[in-house]
């Protein structure tokens, strides 16, 4: 840290920490960018990377975990969250008339593979996790009752009473194929309200757009579950007006349908998966209890998540790695151990588990949407990209050119990520973040 602060470049250094906006892993990247005039061939702006501390760019990482980096995955949250936000009252290309039109908010679970430890409440109160008069002993001598109230923070939670008699290979496969389970919940939805309304799935289309938004959250058993924004538009969907007979109770008992009704089957194991029973369907209101705002809010905190709730890792697991060994709870271990093993079976390769151990099988988006629901989160980047850009040609550190008339070279290489300890002090200090946890901290050496 000391040699840092004492080198001549030290400033520099600390403004390209601060235009990471406190990346925890920043990328680094070796090159130049040359400027020609197109007419005449001459140079007209060349910058490069030589000049740089350490002769390298220091840029965002634009990680979505939050796990890995704060910094960046705060950024992915905001823009999470002004999407889906602008898919509820309007704003980012969406017409402000969008609140008006029939939305729902649900949630799909999966089903039971176990019992586990839970917290419960009812009134405000905390009640006994699994209290049973006539509790019986399961086949592993294991008294399957539990009379503790557990606090939010215990340890426990999510954990099957007897782990021998949890189904880890059931939990795993259904994290497998629930990306494709919601792929055809969407299309049951889809057939389930045009069929209330007398009308095929073509004549459908004419009139009514389903458009949603979804993300992903792990229960703390390992298992994913799924919370989405569904809402009805016109034909030409969220610039027109739903017709009149296309209601959120209608859309609701669709969904309510479909939900019961698709199923989804992994063939050579002859299982079959479908959601859970526990449906949560609600109506978005604007000053109801279920607020556009509380929605956005809660869709983009778990956008930033991943499985860190079930004590696994977040990062894969390679092939050299002791499973004994890994700094993870027993129960998030054998749900690894079930992945590998189940991914070792040639005939269920396409699932890709031994890949997608550290994320306990699951191996689709965390959050998604369809096509017409809102802006996307491309746009949003690009449009803080050309701010980013005007204010520093206003500011005169970027030359200003017509881009008609002018050929831009670029050649980058990459050079490494991260930042050394003492770099990890500095960078806390000059973007006021929290200072990283040296268990997972991200560190390189140039």
């Amino acid at each position: 840290m000391i040699d840092r602060l004492h080198q001549p470049d030290y400033d520099r250094w600390a403004h390209q920490i601060k235009r990471t906006g406190g990346c925890r892993q920043p990328i680094h990247l070796r090159g130049k960018v040359e400027h020609y005039d197109q007419a005449t061939g001459q140079l007209l702006h060349r910058y490069s990377t030589n000049r740089e501390p350490n002769g390298v760019l220091r840029l965002p990482c634009k990680t979505r975990r939050a796990s890995r980096c704060p910094a960046c995955a705060e950024v992915y949250r905001a823009d999470t969250y002004q999407l889906v936000r602008a898919g509820l009252i309007g704003g980012k290309g969406v017409p402000e008339t969008v609140s008006s039109h029939p939305c729902l908010f649900i949630t799909l679970t999966a089903p039971s593979f176990g019992t586990v430890h839970t917290r419960r409440e009812k009134n405000g109160k905390v009640q006994p996790c699994h209290a049973r008069r006539n509790a019986q002993t399961c086949p592993h001598g294991q008294l399957m009752s539990c009379t503790d109230r557990h606090s939010a923070d215990d340890p426990r939670l999510g954990e099957p009473l007897c782990p021998d008699c949890y189904d880890y290979d059931g939990s795993v496969l259904f994290n497998a194929i629930s990306p494709e389970l919601w792929r055809r919940f969407t299309l049951a939805l889809r057939r389930r309200f045009a069929r209330l309304n007398g009308l095929t799935i073509k004549a459908l289309r004419q009139q009514v757009t389903i458009a949603f938004a979804k993300v992903a959250e792990y229960q703390r058993r390992g298992v994913a579950h799924f919370h989405a924004v569904i809402r009805l538009d016109g034909p030409d969907g969220p610039n027109a007006l739903p017709p009149v007979w296309a209601t959120a109770d209608a859309l609701a008992e669709a969904v309510q349908h479909a939900t019961a009704a698709v199923t989804a089957e992994i063939k050579p194991l002859s299982r079959t998966f479908r959601w859970g029973t526990q449906l949560d369907v609600r109506h978005i209101t604007m000053n109801g209890d279920l607020t556009e705002q509380a929605v956005a809010a809660y869709i983009a905190k778990y956008a930033t998540k991943a499985a860190e709730c079930v004590g696994t890792l977040d990062r894969r697991i390679q092939p050299l790695d002791n499973l004994d060994a890994l700094p993870v709870r027993d129960h998030a271990r054998r749900l690894i151990a079930a992945c590998m093993r189940l991914g070792s079976d040639e005939d269920l390769a396409d699932l890709r588990l031994t890949h997608w151990a550290h994320m306990l099988g699951f191996r689709g988006h965390f959050s998604t949407k369809s096509r017409h629901y809102s802006t996307t989160l491309s746009e949003l980047r690009a449009a803080r990209e050309e701010h980013i850009r005007t204010e520093e040609i206003t500011a005169g550190r970027l030359p200003l050119f017509d881009q008609d008339t002018v050929l831009v070279v670029a050649h980058w290489e990459y050079a490494g990520q991260g930042l050394s300890l003492g770099e990890q002090l500095l960078a806390a200090a000059i973007t006021d973040t929290r200072l990283p946890s040296p268990a997972r901290s991200e560190i390189t050496h140039e």
